[in-house]
């Protein structure tokens, strides 16, 4: 993969909430993402109120291409710009890692595809939707939608050959 054109980086905020379910003491959540790199160490306590804690859980970067404009303008058109998070379990403490955070819709999709990580779509900080914003209107090139035609079919293509010679049975 190549190497993006411009990285934000992010911090990114976990949820761990008291579950009422007898097979998960906790179900865990990415709950928002701030713009920029706190000092704050990982996994440092934000909030506690007994039922739901939630955390800094460290930083990522949002890579931006200038090939996926089309994703990022219309996820800032969306009328909810969001992020995807994706949370990874460990074997240890902490429990999770930051897998990737993006702005692509398309890409966002497609962490789910694994099945394995907990992805959660939270809402896009002001100060980054002006970055991406700024990032498309300098990198973003209208490509036309073109439509394919189909090949003409050649009806003698499908015909019923003869025989080869030697094959005539009298």
């Amino acid at each position: 993969m190549s190497a993006p054109n411009f990285v934000i980086p992010v911090g990114v905020i976990v949820e761990r909430i008291r579950s009422s379910n007898p097979w998960a003491e906790f179900y865990w959540r990415a709950a928002g993402v701030l713009a920029g790199q706190p000092e704050t160490p990982a996994w440092t306590i934000l909030s506690d109120d007994g039922q739901r804690v939630t955390f800094y859980a460290g930083t990522a970067d949002v890579a931006l291409y200038s090939s996926d404009t089309g994703f990022y303008r219309d996820n800032l058109n969306s009328g909810a710009p969001a992020l995807w998070v994706a949370l990874r379990a460990t074997e240890g403490e902490p429990p999770y890692k930051i897998a990737a955070v993006t702005a692509d819709p398309a890409e966002g999709e497609s962490f789910t595809e694994a099945g394995t990580d907990l992805i959660e779509q939270v809402p896009m900080p002001a100060p980054i939707q002006q970055t991406i914003a700024a990032f498309v209107a300098e990198f973003h090139v209208e490509r036309p939608f073109v439509k394919r035609k189909r090949d003409r079919a050649d009806p003698e293509a499908m015909a019923r050959r003869g025989r080869a010679s030697g094959d005539d049975v009298e």
